[in-house]
């Protein structure tokens, strides 16, 4: 017997789940018809079958009582109810505190300080540090000067998909894309309650749908880097080999390094760009000159 016709006393994402089902009709979704039906739209065993979840868990959610859905299954559910582009950002952002409900407070990661020092030494060569979740932590002084165009240096993923810069900033950003969100599911696979994890998927779920379209695939494995190529708005393009170090003293943490080919017109753009980002050394006077 279906419980459709119950009063629903669960407001968010169980009340905006009700109310999409109920707005799609049966023909609307590709259902054979049934004649009369008692409820409007949908129903719950209808919408669990076409998204590919069980009933249950689809009951769950509507009354409130479901664990966090996963971005996958927030997808198949917008694909189900036929939603928009602005219903399924709602319904990516209601599903967000219904995940933070059981996560615990996300640590604090830090930089050691001879990390930093090793960096910063490098006038040559763009490098930063990298937490868990990409979150950038560290950055060099040639580093800040290469992404100079994007308007935060926070998250390397925040960036790819929230900042404009990046679709003329990265020569294939679809790679780049590509990347970054394998990294971040190989980092949610190995911990699925991190809070920091949760927080920043939450996030670009709701704000960026290629983020979302790209979050729901399947990926077998890393795809690996090789060069990373870009254009700076400056110096031009730069084919710049990347590679990525994991920090044993901090687990989680990883060291990114960009690397010009000896010789190459990447190299002399870098070299360029270090001279232009360079800090002015004060003039100091002649002392026979003022005497």
């Amino acid at each position: 017997m279906d419980n459709d016709t119950r009063p629903d006393p669960v407001g968010g994402l169980g009340q905006f789940l009700r109310s999409r089902r109920e707005r799609l009709s049966p023909a609307a979704a590709g259902l054979p018809g049934t004649g009369r039906r008692r409820v409007p739209g949908l129903r719950r065993d209808e919408v669990a079958t076409i998204s590919g979840v069980s009933l249950s868990y689809y009951s769950r959610l509507e009354q409130g009582r479901g664990l966090g859905p996963s971005p996958r299954v927030l997808e198949a559910l917008a694909r189900a109810l036929q939603l928009e582009d602005e219903d399924k950002g709602e319904l990516f952002r209601l599903a967000r505190p219904t995940a933070r409900r059981t996560k615990s407070p996300s640590r604090v990661e830090r930089v050691r300080p001879h990390l930093r020092q090793l960096i910063e030494s490098w006038t040559r060569t763009p490098a930063f540090i990298i937490g868990h979740a990409q979150d950038l932590l560290a950055t060099n002084a040639l580093a800040d000067a290469l992404y100079r165009d994007f308007a935060q240096h926070d998250n390397v993923l925040r960036m790819l998909f929230l900042d404009p810069a990046a679709k003329s900033f990265y020569r294939s950003p679809e790679r780049a894309r590509d990347r970054a969100v394998a990294d971040l599911q190989q980092t949610a696979a190995s911990n699925p309650q991190d809070p920091r994890t949760l927080e920043l998927v939450g996030e670009l779920s709701v704000c960026s749908g290629e983020f979302r379209a790209l979050w729901a695939r399947e990926y077998t494995r890393v795809p690996p880097y090789e060069v990373k190529r870009i254009h700076h708005s400056v110096v031009g393009d730069l084919d710049l080999r990347h590679e990525t170090l994991n920090i044993r003293s901090v687990p989680g943490q990883q060291l990114i390094i960009l690397q010009a080919e000896l010789g190459s017109p990447s190299a002399d753009g870098l070299a360029l760009l270090s001279s232009l980002s360079a800090p002015e050394v004060p003039h100091q006077q002649d002392p026979a000159q003022s005497s």
